[in-house]
């Protein structure tokens, strides 16, 4: 039978147990680092008096019913409050590192590990199971299961791998090897949640996204390189295409200014000058408005300064005679179309 001291001490290791319980419901989500300073205020408490009185978390030797309920009561909160103690660190390094959404997969197998550890600690310290076991008996159970959910699992793990890994996070605008684009709103434990630029949902499962090569058009910052060529009939010298080709560029409100745009004439030939417009936008979802600015702005310069576009070099005419009463025609064709 337990003596005197032994049952005040599982007596107010059991009070100590409720009452954080009680205050750790009380006080709610928002509220992570007073959590977390309660908790470890109780469960320092707990330890200190199984400590100072002897008593271990994980052995007790005493045989008496009513003490052995008492004893297993206070040895469970104990446990109870040990997870809930770790379980608040690693919530709350997540909430300093601002990251409490990317890092989410990785949080969630991490107090899914300690849960499940302290799971098998009451199960084998304080109710005596042989955790060995049942740990052979599930393992054979866990591979039928396994074999069951090979899919599921291929897409878990293969999100856990790209957490850790980090090409991308919340946010982040990616575009994979076949073309498809958008910006991640979502991650689980299964799939991927990309917003594309006509207002969709892609879902792409993890173990998919894992295999394919991507690249992340938010790093090391959102701003994208478009290019836009022009053929310019050659009427004008070089030089005052390019001039114009500037001016057209400083009039757009939609790229970016620094890098500056660029102008490069590409070649020449006899009827016309080729020019490359370079141009910075904030981000992957300006691209569409800003090329149609630029495109409106050559435009318009181009009939202020008394310059006109010209066909590309693919492009040629043929001229077909009369015959009979039909007028002579010109008809267009691609070279590459023969």
């Amino acid at each position: 039978m337990f003596d005197n001291h032994h049952s005040v001490a599982l007596v107010l290791i059991n009070l100590l147990g409720l009452a954080g319980i009680v205050v750790w419901y009380f006080q709610g989500r928002g509220r992570s680092m007073a959590r977390l300073i309660v908790q470890i205020l109780f469960f320092a408490s707990m330890t200190a008096v199984l400590w100072l009185s002897g008593i271990l978390p994980h052995w007790v030797a005493e045989t008496d019913l009513q003490g052995a309920y008492l004893a297993k009561s206070a040895r469970i909160l104990w446990w109870i409050h040990l997870a809930w103690t770790l379980v608040g660190f690693v919530r709350l390094y997540i909430v300093v590192e601002h990251r409490p959404r990317e890092a989410r997969l990785l949080q969630e197998l991490v107090v899914a590990i300690i849960y499940l550890g302290v799971a098998l600690s009451i199960t084998g310290f304080v109710f005596g199971v042989p955790v060995a076991t049942l740990a052979a008996t599930s393992g054979v159970v866990a591979i039928i299961v396994g074999l069951a959910l090979q899919n599921t699992l291929g897409d878990v793990f293969s999100g856990i791998a790209l957490t850790l890994g980090r090409p991308y996070t919340l946010g982040d605008w990616i575009m994979l090897s076949d073309g498809t684009e958008g910006r991640i709103v979502e991650t689980t434990w299964r799939s991927t949640h990309l917003l594309t630029g006509a207002s969709n949902i892609v879902i792409l499962p993890n173990s998919v996204l894992a295999k394919v090569s991507l690249t992340n058009l938010s790093r090391p910052d959102e701003r994208q390189l478009i290019s836009v060529n022009v053929r310019i009939a050659r009427t004008q010298a070089p030089h005052v295409i390019e001039g114009a080709m500037r001016e057209a560029l400083g009039n757009c409100e939609r790229i970016v200014k620094d890098p500056a745009p660029l102008v490069a004439l590409k070649d020449i030939d006899a009827v016309a000058i080729g020019v490359d417009l370079f141009f910075c936008v904030a981000g992957p979802a300006d691209r569409l408005l800003a090329r149609n600015e630029v495109i409106d702005s050559v435009h318009r310069h181009c009939e202020a300064n008394g310059l006109s576009l010209a066909m590309r070099p693919q492009s040629y005419a043929i001229l077909l005679p009369a015959t009979g009463d039909q007028p002579q025609a010109t008809v267009m064709r691609l070279a590459g179309a023969l």
